[in-house]
Parts: structure tokens; C-alpha cells; sequence
């Protein structure tokens, strides 16, 4: 049985895995979701890691998986000698030290959603509506609106300060993510980790809007 660490994405709401960790204890695996100060303004990723890391640190081996924004913070801690594994959920992958502010211009990440829109026939402005919550069950929406905080500019600024380690890494990438295209999200996987990655069914938030499958997908 795996012992899985579940990063959010921005705003650090560890509510985002709330589907998703009691499917992975039912099959028998450890999961904790954490919880980060997203709205924070003087916590940027070193503050991340050290929480990530105090989470980490109660397992001989853990599964570190990162959602979005997230991306950046399991870069950080992937080399710590406890973790075996490194999956990449819809994720921002970062380079050695690039910027979560540098990424989106680096990667092209608002041409390739721009150009999906267009294709798709939805606004190429940015709404939560339509790029987060497009298939996320109405019940789950409201059983967390209380709980959303906005992500600070704190941490859009920090340096990810890492080295790819030598270790199994994966990509998962929801093929209706509005954000984050799927072709994109395959464009970046290939280009900045040699991989392809593994495509299932959702958007953006798909640990909330296609839990089972995801939960599949990390246990597989």
C-alpha cells in the first residue's frame, strides 16, 4: 500500500482533495491533503515546502502528487529521500529556477487556452465558471464556497530552487481542462519531462469533478 501527499493548487485548500483522499483509504493507502496559506502575502514557496515537507515527514515513503500551482512546491520537495514517486495532476512543471510568474509566459499557457476557447466556443476571458467549475457538480460547489481564499502574489514571485530527481514521475492531465488544454498540457510534459502524459476524463479541478477516476489513475 502507497502513502499519498496531496498538494492543492492556488489558494492552498486542501478541501480540493476531499473526494479524492477517502477513496484512496477505502483501497487501503495512506492520504493527507495539504493545507497551504495561499492568501498569505509574506508565505511564498519556501513556507510551502516547509509545510509540505512536516506532512511528508511521518511517512518512510510517500507518493507526492500536485495539483495546478501545486506543481511548484512537489518540484521543491521531490528530491527528499522519503519520496518515491512524483505525479503531476493538471500541474504547473517547472524548470530548475524559473518563477510560478515566469511560467505562464514561458510556456505559451495563454495562447493554448486562448485558442481552445475559440475552438470550443466559450469566452476567452478567464471566469471561474467557465474555466474551473464547467463540470464540477453543482452540491460539490456549494459544499466548499465558504471555504475558497484567493492565492497572494507571494509566491508567483519565488525562485523554485530544485533539481529533477532521479525517481518515478507521472502526468495526468484531464482532457477537458479549459486552463490548461490537454494538447498543451502534453506539448509541456514532452518538452520539459521527456514523458507523455496520461489523459482521463475532466477539467481543470478533477480531483473534484472526476475523483473515482483520478484516485484510479494514482493507484494504478
Amino acid at each position: 500500500m502507497a502513502s499519498f501527499v496531496l498538494i492543492p493548487g492556488a489558494g492552498g485548500v486542501a478541501w480540493y482533495w476531499h473526494r479524492v483522499v477517502p477513496l484512496l483509504t477505502a483501497l487501503g493507502h495512506d492520504a493527507v491533503a495539504v493545507d497551504l496559506p495561499g492568501d498569505d502575502e509574506s508565505a511564498g514557496l519556501p513556507v510551502y515546502v516547509a509545510i509540505t515537507r512536516a506532512a511528508m515527514a511521518k511517512y518512510d515513503e510517500v507518493v507526492v502528487v500536485a495539483q495546478s500551482l501545486g506543481g511548484f512546491t512537489a518540484a521543491m520537495v521531490a528530491g527528499e529521500p522519503n519520496v518515491s514517486a512524483l505525479v503531476f495532476v493538471n500541474a504547473m512543471i517547472p524548470t530548475p529556477g524559473e518563477t510560478a510568474g515566469a511560467w505562464w509566459g514561458n510556456t505559451g499557457s495563454a495562447e493554448a487556452y486562448q485558442a481552445a476557447a475559440v475552438a470550443g466556443g466559450y469566452s476567452v476571458e478567464i471566469d471561474i465558471d467557465t474555466y474551473f467549475l464547467h463540470d464540477v457538480p453543482a452540491d460539490v460547489v456549494a459544499s466548499g464556497a465558504d471555504l475558497q481564499r484567493e492565492e497572494s502574489d507571494a509566491v508567483f514571485g519565488s525562485v523554485c530552487d530544485f533539481a529533477w530527481p532521479d525517481l518515478p514521475i507521472t502526468v495526468i492531465a484531464g482532457a477537458d481542462d479549459r486552463l490548461f488544454p490537454v494538447d498543451f498540457q502534453q506539448r509541456v510534459a514532452r518538452e520539459r519531462l521527456g514523458i507523455e502524459p496520461h489523459v482521463i476524463p475532466g477539467g481543470h479541478l478533477v480531483a473534484l469533478s472526476n475523483p473515482e477516476g483520478l484516485a484510479g489513475q494514482l493507484v494504478s
